[in-house]
This record gives C-alpha cells, structure tokens and sequence, in this order.
C-alpha cells in the first residue's frame, strides 16, 4: 500500500508519519520516505532545491521550469529505487509528498501550467498513492510552526500569497479526487490526528 501526506508548511506530517510508521511496524514491513529525497541522488537534488535563496547579487535564480524538472528528476530515481521495489515485496510505503506536491507548489503557488506537470506525471510515474491525506491547517498557523523549528528553507521564504495558493490547490484537488485524498484537520492535537490516520488506513488495508 503506497500512502503520501500532503500539505502547506508546519502542518505535522513528520509527527503524523513517525506515529504512523511505528504502529504499522509492529505486524507490517513498512518503507518510510520523502520528496524531494529518498535515495542518495535525489537527497543531493533535495539539497538544491531546498537550499535558502541568497541576495540575486550573490546567487543565480532558480527558474521555476528547473525547479519543476529538479523534482521529478528526484521523483524518477524515487520511484525506480524504493517506492516500487517495495511495493513489489508487498510492503507499505509512507511517503512525505509525492504528485499532489507539484500540483499544488509549482502549479497552484507558482503558476506553472498544470499541463506540464501532467505531461511528466504520466510520463516519469508509473505509481499514483492509493490513499494520500492531506493535513489542512490555516497558513498562518502552518508558517508559525515553521519558524519556530528554526532557519527557513528556499520555499519556507516564500510569501504568505504564494502559501494561501498552494492551499487553495490542496483543497481543488482533494475535491476532485475524494476516493483518494483524506482531509485531516490538522489544528487538532497529534493524538487525534493519529487515531484517525491510523483507522482509515486499517479500514482501507
């Protein structure tokens, strides 16, 4: 079973996918993952594309056409070297973002033309999540939980319009994909975010 976990900035995936991982461990081989990442080559792409853009002076732009190709160059090599290999042994696979990610981020936040997201989905990924949740916390709340983590990545930066698109996005797609993608509200505490995961999931397997 190929599971992701989608969402704006500070919405709790990693504390919801850490409880998940250990609860289905106990009877289940599970795979945990993440993207941009997951295999050495594609954690050096994460590396590019997450690292803090600088003054325009001091450092080259990065266009949103090479951001877009970074990601499903990393998502290729994903893809080929751990999420189906493991899904081929019958294990669980957790990833943290997958396709839903580049739909709402380069899309919906960057105004990229969804056809050419479309155009590399169904071309570089054989594989679309049998179930994706997607943890909904207003933006404001997300970004403040980000800061308080520590230093800001290239697309914690961003500005407040460019999170409230991406949020948008989520939302268009969770609508147009209600057999798929999962809404959690994720102002709730990590306890009750767990419990309904973590049933949905044993309701599904």
């Amino acid at each position: 079973m190929f599971i992701s976990f989608e969402g704006t900035e500070g919405v709790g995936k990693s504390t919801l996918i850490a409880s998940l991982n250990k609860a289905l461990s106990a009877e289940h081989d599970v795979v945990l993952t993440r993207e941009p990442g997951g295999t050495p080559l594609a954690e050096q792409i994460r590396e590019l594309l997450l690292a803090p853009q600088q003054d325009a002076t001091q450092q080259e732009q990065m266009s949103h056409a090479t951001e877009l190709l970074l990601i499903y160059a990393a998502r290729a090599q994903h893809l080929d070297q751990v999420i189906l290999p493991a899904l081929s042994e019958n294990k669980i696979v957790l990833c943290d973002r997958f396709v839903d990610a580049s739909v709402a981020y380069q899309h919906g936040g960057r105004g990229m033309d969804k056809a050419q997201i479309d155009l590399l989905t169904n071309t570089f990924v054989a594989k679309m999540p049998d179930l994706t949740f997607w943890l909904d916390l207003p933006v404001e709340q997300g970004m403040q939980r980000a800061k308080n983590r520590g230093a800001l990545d290239r697309f914690e930066q961003e500005k407040m319009a460019f999170f409230q698109r991406i949020q948008e996005s989520y939302r268009q797609l969770a609508e147009q994909n209600p057999q798929r993608i999962i809404r959690l509200d994720a102002s709730q505490c990590a306890e009750q975010l767990f419990a309904q995961a973590l049933t949905i999931i044993q309701e599904k397997m």
